[in-house]
């Protein structure tokens, strides 16, 4: 097959996220069985306008800040290129409307829908205007078929008027070789939090900040990790001083995947508190390391926590409730093993070969329900 993807950013990309690893994780493996395969997304600075990475042909174009104007005469041009046997559009930022310039099968890809969650990340201006860009979904993508990686998600796309017989929901997997409990590695003998990922507004991260304030008058030796970078960094850094956190919190900026593991395994409990999230990959791969969670009860992470098996969930925003559940863990032994235990058995459910082998199946079937005649989209 040849398949033409669309997506804002690509795996190389700083400022891709899980949205890009699941795109990535499906595709090369599609492409390992002979699939040709081309994704075109948004370029940054020093990138190749054109190369293969894991078999797939990435061609970048414009920037993050205007690919949305560039995108519909690039992705003209490619279908021009060549005949293609369907398109896949990964909605994560904000809709290309494909089908307004193609008659192709296609399957739409949306990890989440931001809605009012928007104006928590970027100024109101902008915030509306993806706001707005994501109401005529249900129309211009009529009848064709959506993926989705979590109930959550699927739940949101039906309230907004898409038929639940056209959304499949295939979970994300993990990389098992790469996350997994060490025998070897040793937790940290003080009591240890971690938060684990990219510093945006709307990951929330201020609220472990200000719970972790709590967690230390009943266990002053806790520490907390924050590793990763991002954009409000320097914010929650000020916070921290305003909070007198003092050196019970270590700012660790970005670290390669290695070191990543080794923080997660050596963890004693893994938070997040975003406000909204497709799913929860970066819980499945704390439990894959040995290491239970705790996430806000919201779309997305709510799909990825067993509450009371693999780790507890709290009300978003309720920083007593967090700051309670990070003690519970902290303070009692047999709970937190119990949660370790549940959690290395709920990780290994998850597989990056099954996700792609289902993302496969689907194309297959919407292609092969196109030459049948049965597509309900555009002819």
């Amino acid at each position: 097959m040849k398949i033409l993807t669309i997506n804002w950013e690509d795996l190389k990309n700083p400022q891709a996220g899980g949205a890009e690893v699941h795109l990535q994780e499906i595709l090369k493996r599609i492409a390992r069985l002979g699939h040709d395969i081309t994704l075109l997304c948004s370029s940054f600075p020093k990138a190749k306008q054109t190369e293969e990475f894991d078999g797939i042909r990435i061609i970048r174009k414009g920037s993050r800040h205007n690919f949305n104007l560039v995108a519909p005469f690039a992705f003209k041009a490619l279908l021009r290129e060549q005949k293609w046997d369907i398109v896949i559009e990964d909605i994560n930022k904000i809709p290309f409307y494909t089908p307004l310039y193609h008659r192709l099968p296609l399957l739409v890809v949306i990890p989440h829908l931001f809605a009012d969650t928007v104006f928590k990340e970027i100024n109101p201006i902008l915030g509306f205007y993806i706001y707005l860009s994501e109401k005529p979904i249900p129309t211009i993508y009529k009848g064709f078929k959506f993926m989705v990686i979590s109930e959550s998600t699927k739940e949101d796309l039906v309230k907004r008027g898409i038929p639940k017989d056209d959304i499949f929901v295939i979970k994300c997997g993990i990389d098992q070789a790469l996350y997994h409990a060490n025998p070897q590695i040793e937790k940290y003998r003080t009591p240890t939090v971690i938060y684990l990922g990219r510093l945006k507004k709307y990951k929330s991260i201020e609220h472990l900040l200000a719970g972790f304030s709590l967690v230390v008058d009943k266990i002053p030796e806790a520490r907390l990790l924050i590793v990763g970078d991002g954009d409000y960094k320097n914010n929650l850094m000020d916070f921290a001083k305003k909070l007198n956190l003092g050196d019970r919190v270590e700012f660790t900026g970005f670290v390669d995947r290695e070191e990543k593991v080794k923080r997660l395994q050596k963890s004693w409990v893994a938070v997040y508190p975003s406000l909204k999230e497709g799913w929860g990959l970066t819980n499945i791969e704390a439990n894959a390391c040995g290491t239970p969670v705790i996430a806000s009860n919201v779309p997305g992470l709510k799909d990825s926590v067993v509450r009371g098996k693999t780790g507890l969930l709290f009300e978003y925003g309720n920083v007593p409730e967090l700051s309670h559940c990070i003690i519970k863990i902290l303070s009692d032994t047999d709970y937190r093993k119990n949660l370790i235990q549940g959690g290395l058995c709920w990780a290994k459910s998850f597989s990056w070969d099954e996700t792609a082998t289902k993302t496969l199946e689907l194309i297959e079937d919407i292609i092969k329900e196109r030459s049948r005649g049965d597509h309900r989209g555009p002819p």
